[in-house]
């Protein structure tokens, strides 16, 4: 399971194999060959670090039910995907996806020297530096590199606030939560001087031309945002909590130039400290169905071959349950990289349960960023995620 089908095959070597019939090409001859230009990317955050030995259990493991003795899951109420892995029970949703070859489950995400805060964490998983000090976020270093012409909508964030993920140099991110009311604020008497248009030369005032473009760019994103959510009907069910993914569907069915999307299970859900049973079941039933339906809307809208999703949270759960039935802050943790697109199956090795550190937490196999590498460049197309994330991460081949 150290890699998928092909041990050691990378999109790099895959390339030097064809004897440079691509990788002789320039990066803009490659880049239109593959027509990545309509491709795109959902991430979906689950903040609070979501358990996750009991969402893909390892019921071949017996380790795991010494370690969990009460709250581990007992295989035979399990969504079993083969002879090792089940999925939790509320997640028929992630069965499917697996089963049908949409899923790839990587394994061991995790980083050296990890933080055990919220805080700190998610910051090293939204800049793709841990322990840097980096001011941007890997997608909003991502957009300026992929799309030097600064195109408008091209990242957009659907959340309370602004992710450090999204945080570019020169893109501004489209940030917004609820669609209808995603203007700018105002009293009632002054919504038509607000919706108007700037008016007038201000040829003479660079300070007077930005602020006029920053508000003719926000307004044209509001309306854009509010009439894609307006005309937006779909028969898919997403379950009893989407997630944002709806809002994202009406964004794509618009056809916004939209390629990087952000939003999140938010207020740190996932922190399972006490009595989690039922109450990470219910979550994780949330999103596995909200995702689902995702996908199955894009089928319906036809543009299943254009969108990839990946799902993540900031650490996992240690690897044994705590006295009060739940977990404690942990350490590695799966990835899952969704869509039709994708080449479904496990990858990364599985973390050890017997070979734990002295605070009870797993070794990280599988450096995090060799996911955003696969995304950067086997998704995108753009061959230099090494300068986006500040390192060599070897592209796992999720995408052929």
């Amino acid at each position: 399971m150290a890699e998928k089908n092909h041990p050691g095959l990378t999109r790099r070597s895959l390339l030097q194999a064809m004897g440079g019939v691509v990788a002789g090409l320039p990066f803009s001859a490659a880049h239109a060959a593959r027509d990545t230009s309509k491709r795109i990317l959902v991430v979906l955050e689950l903040s609070g670090a979501n358990d996750g030995f009991n969402t893909l259990v390892p019921y071949a493991d017996d380790a795991y039910y010494r370690l969990r003795p009460k709250i581990g899951i007992r295989p035979a109420k399990l969504r079993k995907i083969d002879d090792q892995y089940g999925f939790n029970p509320g997640m028929a949703g992630f069965e499917r996806l697996f089963k049908d070859g949409k899923m790839a489950v990587v394994h061991g995400c995790g980083y050296a020297q990890p933080s055990f805060s919220h805080f700190t964490s998610m910051a090293y998983w939204h800049t793709g530096a841990p322990n840097s000090g980096e001011p941007y976020g890997w997608l909003g270093r991502l957009a300026d590199a992929i799309d030097p012409a600064l195109t408008s909508n091209f990242l957009v964030n659907i959340d309370e606030r602004q992710s450090l993920a999204v945080r570019a140099a020169r893109h501004v991110p489209v940030v917004f939560d609820n669609p209808e009311r995603f203007r700018r604020k105002g009293l009632y008497q002054s919504r038509p001087l607000l919706d108007l248009a700037p008016q007038g030369a201000t040829a003479g005032n660079a300070s007077q031309r930005y602020l006029d473009s920053v508000a003719t760019s926000a307004r044209e994103a509001s309306q854009l945002v509010r009439a894609a959510w307006s005309n937006y009907k779909t028969p898919v069910d997403y379950g009893l909590i989407s997630v944002d993914l709806p809002k994202v569907a009406a964004m794509i069915a618009a056809d916004l130039p939209t390629r990087l999307y952000y939003t999140a299970y938010r207020h740190n859900a996932f922190d399972t400290h006490v009595e989690q049973g039922e109450q990470h079941q219910r979550l994780l039933t949330y999103v596995s169905d909200a995702v689902s339906g995702f996908i199955q809307d894009m089928e319906r809208i036809g543009r299943a071959d254009d969108v990839t999703v990946l799902v993540f949270s900031e650490f996992g759960r240690r690897a044994a349950e705590n006295t009060s039935l739940g977990t404690d802050h942990g350490t590695a943790n799966h990835m899952y990289v969704i869509g039709k697109p994708v080449t479904g199956g496990h990858y990364g090795k599985p973390p050890s349960l017997t070979e734990l550190d002295a605070d009870g937490n797993v070794a990280h196999t599988t450096d995090f960023r060799r996911v955003y590498a696969s995304l950067i460049e086997g998704w995108f197309g753009y061959p230099q995620s090494r300068a986006l994330l500040a390192g060599d991460f070897a592209a796992l081949p999720i995408f052929t």
